[in-house]
């Protein structure tokens, strides 16, 4: 929950979200993976379909399952890493594994929603619910998606927030909790 003690806090948090918007926006029309990204096919044996409507992604690294519909049939993986600031240093103090599932239609000319999947673990998201611990731009933290005995994954907040072509398919595949951690 956040906090708001004067006048000059709502001011500054309003630059800082302005700030963040329009970087998030220009992200969002860069049509390039960052530098330390990797786009990687995922049709090998860890992808198995699970019934005529549906096939998993199985991140063994990681250990989780991650349910799409067939229409996914194809994905590739991309992998990033998130940065967290030390909430009273203002410094990178954590980093960790992004993961994205992709759209076997995205392309550099067709972008289409990724899903993206910030792994966590137990302490940096001990942090991130105390509040000493900030992801993104966002004033609120990522969503958990799933959890196992050594990691939790969670959706970066406002991932969708351009509105790229997929984004309501990618809600709807959120909506059946897809994501299991064993």
């Amino acid at each position: 929950m956040i906090k708001i003690r004067s006048r000059r806090s709502v001011a500054a948090g309003i630059a800082i979200l302005a700030t963040a918007l329009l970087a998030g926006c220009a992200s969002q029309n860069s049509a390039q993976l960052s530098p330390t990204a990797t786009a990687t096919s995922t049709m090998t044996p860890t992808s198995t379909p699970t019934s005529a409507t549906s096939i998993t992604y199985d991140n063994s690294k990681y250990g989780f399952t991650f349910t799409l519909p067939t229409s996914w049939t194809g994905y590739t993986i991309v992998s990033d890493t998130w940065q967290g600031r030390d909430v009273a240093a203002g410094k990178v103090s954590d980093t960790g594994p992004l993961i994205s599932i992709r759209h076997p239609l995205w392309t550099a000319a067709a972008k289409r929603q990724d899903i993206p999947i910030m792994v966590f673990t137990l302490d940096q998201w001990s942090k991130i619910i105390s509040e000493k611990l900030s992801v993104g731009a966002a004033p609120i933290p990522p969503s958990e998606l799933g959890l196992n005995t050594t990691f939790v994954f969670a959706l970066p907040a406002r991932y969708n927030y351009a509105f790229p072509t997929g984004y309501q398919e990618v809600d709807q595949i959120i909506q059946g909790k897809p994501l299991h951690g064993h």
